[in-house]
């Protein structure tokens, strides 16, 4: 049976998000590292979930929790060489 997919005129298409991200889309989405992802998700900041063939995804539920994190303001005279 084949399945066919068929746009109308004034049908509007916007791609959306699914409910889980791979890693490398979740740091293009929060604008961070690749390790700074598997840094959140060690210190339970991001939700992940394992597919059938073991790969990680990440949450996109989690994903507004990881990008509110506080700054941290450096303190003058603190760093030593």
């Amino acid at each position: 049976m084949a399945s066919s997919f068929t746009t109308h005129p004034g049908d509007s298409f916007a791609p959306q998000l699914g409910r889980s991200v791979s890693i490398e889309q979740a740091a293009h989405l929060l604008g961070v590292s690749r390790r700074t992802i598997y840094n959140h998700i060690k210190n339970g900041r991001l939700a992940t979930l394992r597919t059938l063939g073991g790969s990680q995804r990440i949450l996109v539920a989690s994903l507004p929790q990881a990008a509110t994190r506080p700054a941290v303001v450096w303190p003058q005279g603190s760093a030593q060489v």
